[in-house]
C-alpha cells in the first residue's frame, strides 16, 4: 500500500482500548451507534482529532474553540461545555492508562432520529458524542520517503454552500478525490479552489518553499488547520517570510521544497506532484526547519499546561 501521512506504526494495545460513547466506556469490540444516528444517516455532525503528548492534550483550546464555532456554524447545540467536553476527553485517556504517543478523535454529530431523514426536528434526544482514543506513532518512514501527491479535478468548494473551512463529518468530495489520486499511482491528493489556484490537500494543509519564502494558499477555501496556524505561526516568529496567498500549479511545479500539515502527522515533506520532482527527494531544509520549530511549540504547549496544573493544584491545597 503506498504511504499517506496517517499511516501510523501497529500497535496491538489499540485492541483493548475503550471507547467513550455519550460517557460510557466502552470496550472497542462492543462500541456501536444506533443506524438512525444523524452521522451515519446524512453526515451530519462536527470532529475534532488531537495529539496527547506527556498526559497534555496539545492546543486542546484551539481544538474546542474551532469544534464550537463549527457547532454553531451548523445550528447544533453540543449540550457540553468546555470543561465537560475536555473532562470527557482526559476520562477517556486516562481509562485507557494513556500518557503519549497518542491520537484522539471527537466526533459530535446531531443525535439520533425517529426515521431516516434530513430534517434536524426529527432528532430525538442530545447529541451523540464519540471519543476514540488510539495509541498511535506516525510512521516514521513516511516522514523519510515523502509522499506523492495528484491533483484532482474535485475542487475544494465554495463557502456558499459548504464552507471548506468547517470541520464537518461531509468529507466526500475529499474521499473521492484521494480515490482518484491513489487510482493515479499517487499517495494524496493536492486539491485546488474554484478559481483554479492551490488551495490544500484531501486530509491536510499545502505549502511550498521557493526561494527562501514559505507559500500556502490564503485559507478561504482550506481546512482551517490547528497545525498549519502554528506553522505559519512559528515561522514568522523565528523571521522566516511566510505568505497566505493564491498561487497556481505553474508555481508548485519548480518550487523547491513542499510539505503538508496536519495534527497527526505534523509536517511530511512532498517528492513529487503530478509526475514532477519537488526538491531533491529528501526533506529540504526549510521544511526541516519549520518541522523543528513546530516541535518546540507542541514541547512548550506541554511545559505550559503542566505548569499551569501545578499551579491550579497549589491553589487548591491552600
Amino acid at each position: 500500500m503506498s504511504p499517506g501521512t496517517h499511516d501510523a506504526l501497529s500497535d496491538p494495545r489499540n485492541e483493548e482500548v475503550v471507547i467513550n460513547i455519550n460517557g460510557e466506556l466502552i470496550a472497542r469490540p462492543e462500541a456501536k451507534i444506533s443506524v438512525f444516528d444523524s452521522g451515519f444517516l446524512v453526515g451530519d455532525g462536527v470532529w475534532e482529532a488531537m495529539r496527547l503528548h506527556d498526559d497534555v492534550l496539545v492546543y486542546l483550546d484551539l481544538h474546542l474553540d474551532r469544534l464550537f464555532q463549527g457547532a454553531k456554524a451548523i445550528h447544533m447545540d453540543i449540550g457540553k461545555t468546555r470543561q465537560e467536553l475536555s473532562d470527557a476527553l482526559y476520562a477517556t485517556v486516562h481509562a485507557n492508562g494513556m500518557q503519549n504517543n497518542v491520537h484522539a478523535r471527537m466526533m459530535i454529530t446531531r443525535g439520533i432520529k425517529k426515521t431516516p431523514s434530513q430534517d434536524p426536528r426529527l432528532v430525538v434526544g442530545g447529541p451523540t458524542i464519540v471519543i476514540i482514543a488510539e495509541h498511535k506513532v506516525a510512521d516514521p518512514s513516511t516522514t523519510t520517503a515523502g509522499i506523492r501527491l495528484f491533483t484532482s479535478t474535485v475542487r475544494r468548494g465554495s463557502p456558499d454552500y459548504l464552507d471548506p473551512r468547517l470541520n464537518c463529518h461531509s468529507k466526500l468530495h475529499e474521499v473521492i478525490a484521494l480515490a482518484q489520486a491513489l487510482e493515479a499511482g499517487a499517495d494524496e491528493a493536492l486539491m485546488l479552489d474554484i478559481h483554479g489556484f492551490v488551495s490544500t490537500c484531501n486530509a491536510t494543509n499545502f505549502f511550498v518553499v521557493r526561494g527562501e519564502e514559505v507559500w500556502t494558499s490564503t485559507g478561504q477555501y482550506c481546512m482551517n488547520g490547528i497545525t498549519r496556524g502554528k506553522v505559519i505561526e512559528v515561522g514568522r516568529r523565528d523571521g522566516l517570510t511566510v505568505h497566505e496567498k493564491n498561487f497556481s500549479l505553474t508555481d508548485v511545479y519548480d518550487a523547491d521544497e513542499a510539505f503538508v500539515t496536519g495534527t497527526f502527522g505534523g509536517l511530511t515533506p512532498v517528492i513529487e506532484i503530478d509526475g514532477r520532482a519537488i526538491g531533491s527527494d529528501t526533506m529540504g531544509p526549510i521544511t526541516r526547519h519549520l518541522r523543528e520549530l513546530y516541535h518546540k511549540d507542541v514541547q512548550l504547549a506541554v511545559q505550559e499546561t503542566v505548569a499551569a496544573r501545578k499551579q491550579q493544584s497549589t491553589h487548591a491545597a491552600k
